[in-house]
This record gives structure tokens, sequence and C-alpha cells, in this order.
């Protein structure tokens, strides 16, 4: 009886479930929504880039192949003189030598093994090993440095003709674009990222006296890929990766490379002249904001805004004025200074640019021929001096038609001499005529090199000194 009674309510209970389901699926549940998926292919947006830049038509495998034997490794060995304790310092009078390794990457530009790295990577090296992408090393030479832009030339004797990467045009390259950071990063050799310019014209430190005007890319990069290339899908070197902004020290999504506009008109200045050869525009200013577009009535919101022309300058000359505002060099916008500084700075003196100008609210078109820079004073630090230029008549007296005056003495040891007045002629045998050659020929020295001055007496008389 109890058995039959269970069963009754079981039957009972499944039918009003059944009933009860029914009517929340007929009533109450909402309609399924069905998302249909293209199995073949996504659903993309459409582009409309360049060749080189379009996601259709891209080959990193193409540029990384094209590029990756003729990024190196560039080892330097250095010696430190530095004590580890205070026992050395004791022992050893303060100082122990210590031999120290640092490394980067160089990027071959010439089949007979021309290399273009930062200076910093070589910067106080006593020695350069080159190791090529098929493990073959060789000793490297610096043929010049520019510290101010942080480019240096080495050369090596292969007994073969190197792979090399062809120069890209960088004042071609758009934001946006694809590109590949190839380098050493962390020693790990043959590494090839991908990003796209970010920002060009990147000026990081606008107390520089703005040599800077970077290329700016999410590309990772990190310690080692210094002086590595960056490139664009053609294969083609459009910077050498310089720097990161990091609070830790590594890659965190802002990097910046050396446009290679710059770099190569230095390499070319070095290989045919020896030095830098830096053309100026003779002014200074600052980029446009909208304080001064107010207070100065200006009807563009970018350029450069001139507040002052240098004497003999090629502006002075040119009609150039205080008040100024240049927005447009040869064809090329001008929106920052850094603009300004990233185009005259792949100029040379003599190089005549086309300036264009806004003045009282009217456009002005100005062929500037631009000046050689020169600086005034050098601190030869490892001799204890401060050189400064010096006029014909002054050299006269010593019958000298070159040479530099030293201004002061700078260490307590030079300090002793009554030095000031006298003329330095030549520098490890080299004639100079102006504190920028004495300083290019210290920019190339290795960090312990001694050093060679030739110094002419008040009674005309010629010495030779050697620092260590």
């Amino acid at each position: 009886m109890k058995m039959k009674r269970f069963l009754s309510l079981m039957v009972v209970a499944i039918l009003a479930g059944g009933i009860t389901l029914g009517a929340y699926k007929m009533f109450l549940e909402p309609e399924p929504i069905v998302v249909k998926q293209n199995e073949a292919k996504p659903n993309l947006i459409p582009t409309n880039y360049t060749n080189t830049n379009s996601t259709g038509n891209i080959d990193f495998t193409f540029a990384a192949e094209k590029t990756v034997n003729a990024v190196v490794h560039v080892k330097q060995y250095g010696i430190t003189r530095t004590p580890r304790n205070l026992m050395e310092f004791f022992r050893n009078g303060g100082a122990q030598e210590r031999r120290i390794q640092g490394a980067g990457s160089g990027v071959i530009i010439t089949e007979d093994g021309y290399i273009v790295t930062n200076n910093h990577v070589i910067d106080g090296a006593s020695d350069l090993e080159i190791t090529l992408n098929n493990n073959k090393s060789y000793k490297a030479e610096i043929v010049g440095t520019a510290p101010e832009s942080d480019i240096a030339l080495l050369k090596i004797d292969a007994d073969e003709k190197l792979s090399y990467i062809p120069f890209g045009d960088s004042n071609s390259a758009k934001i946006g674009e694809w590109v590949l950071a190839v380098g050493n990063p962390f020693n790990l050799t043959s590494t090839v990222t991908a990003g796209i310019i970010s920002a060009k014209s990147r000026d990081l430190d606008e107390t520089d006296n703005n040599i800077q005007s970077f290329i700016q890319t999410d590309a990772a990069i990190n310690p080692g890929n210094s002086g590595g290339a960056l490139v664009n899908t053609q294969g083609e070197l459009i910077g050498i990766n310089t720097a990161i902004t990091s609070q830790t020290g590594s890659y965190v999504g802002y990097a910046f490379a050396v446009p290679s506009n710059n770099a190569k008109k230095i390499i070319d200045d070095i290989i045919e002249f020896g030095t830098v050869q830096r053309g100026i525009l003779g002014i200074t200013g600052a980029t446009i904001n909208p304080k001064a577009i107010e207070e100065y009535d200006i009807p563009v919101s970018q350029g450069v805004f001139v507040a002052s022309v240098a004497e003999d300058s090629g502006a002075k000359k040119a009609g150039l004025l205080k008040g100024d505002v240049i927005h447009e060099i040869d064809g090329l916008s001008i929106r920052k200074f850094a603009d300004l500084t990233g185009y005259v700075n792949s100029k040379r003196p003599n190089d005549v640019i086309s300036v264009k100008v806004i003045r009282n609210r009217k456009e002005l078109v100005l062929p500037v021929t631009l000046s050689k820079y020169e600086i005034q004073t050098y601190n030869l630090d490892d001799v204890g001096v401060e050189v400064a230029n010096v006029d014909e008549s002054y050299l006269k007296k010593f019958d000298l038609d070159h040479g530099v005056v030293i201004k002061k003495a700078l260490s307590a040891r030079m300090q002793r001499y009554n030095l000031q007045g006298l003329i330095i002629s030549e520098v490890d045998g080299k004639k100079v005529k102006s504190v920028l050659e004495v300083k290019e020929i210290i920019d190339r020295k290795y960090k312990d090199d001694d050093i060679t001055i030739t110094l002419v007496d008040r009674n005309k008389q010629k010495r030779e000194f050697v620092f260590q």
C-alpha cells in the first residue's frame, strides 16, 4: 500500500515538473542569441597602407634574412684602476688594473668592413672585437666618432666580402610604418624584434643643445641592442638603435634610434674629411606654444619661433629676423625644434637650404647657406688645461700659423706653472687650428691612450710632453 502511494506521488511530481519546465521554456526563457562565425577567415577592418605598410603585404622574413647577417656583436675591453676594497687601496696606492668588458651591436654598411655603432658602445675601450653572425671574430679599429650624436665608425679587415645593409631614407619613414630591430640584447646574438614607428623627431633632453632627433619605435630594444639596426620591411637601414626610456633598465615599450640620414652624413664626413662637418643655421629658438601664438599673433599652431639670430651667420645674411616663425625647410614640415635640428644636422657647412618663414602673417622663402659649427673652448682633462681658439695676430707672436691657446690650468698640478697664454700647436703629432680639431682628435682615442702635446712657450721654443 505504501509502495503504491509512493509511486503515485512520484508520477505526479514528474508530470508537474514537466509542465512547469515547458511553461518556462514557452513563456519565460529569453530567446538565445546565436553568434555566427566565419570559420574560413576572420572579419577584419580593411586598411589602406602602402606596400611597405600593408598588413597583407608585409613579409618580416624577407627583411630579417636580408639584415641579420649584417648585424654584428661588438665587444669592448678596457682597463679600470678602481680598487675593489680597502685592502687593495692601501696596498696598491689606491689602484689596481682590472680588465673589463662591455658589449653591444653594430651594423656592417660596406662589404669591405665599415661598421657603424653607437659611441657609447665603444667609449673607453682599449680593444674592440667584432663577431659576425657566422661566429668569425676580428679586431676592429676606430675610424672616427661623433659623441654628440652617439655615432662611431669602425673598420675590420675581413677575409671575405661581407653582407651589409644599404641605407634607406629616414625622412621618408612614416609614423605607423612597420620596422624591425636587429641586434644582440643580453648577449643573445642575432635577435630580431618587430614593431612600428611610433614617433619621429623625438628630443629626449631639451637641455643638450638640441642635438637629438630620434626615431621612436615600439620594437623591443634592450641592453645589448645599442648600435644595432632599425630597418624597414625592405631591409633598408633607417636608424641606429640607441636608447630606451625605462625605470627598470629594460624595455617597457619605448625605444629610440638615430635616423639613418643623420648617421650616414656623419659617416660620410668621417670617411671623406676625417671629422664631422656640422652645419648650423645660426639661430636660437624654441617650438611655438599657445602663449607665444597669442603674444606674437602667430597664424600657425606649429613651427619654430626665432628668438635671436647670430651675427655673421648664414641666417643673418639670408635675412632671418627675431620673431620669424620657421615652418618649412626644403619642403619638409617643421613642427618643432627637433624637426629643424634633425634636418640641419644631416647637412654640411655651405649647403644651401630653403627656409619658409612667417613674418607679419605673410610667408617668405629665404635661401640660407649653413655656417660651420665651431666651439670656442675645450677642456683637455687628461692634460689639465682649458684651451681656446686664437686669432692669427696672436699666433704670429709665436711664429705660428696654427694652434690653440691655453686659457687656464684646470688641475692643481698644472696650476703650479705659468701656462696661461702659451700655445699648443700639435696634439699627437697633428697640427691643430681650432679647439674643435683638438676635441675631434681626443674623441678618436681610446680611454687609456697617452696624449702627446707640443707646447710653444713665450721664447717660441717647442717642447713635447706626454700625458698618461
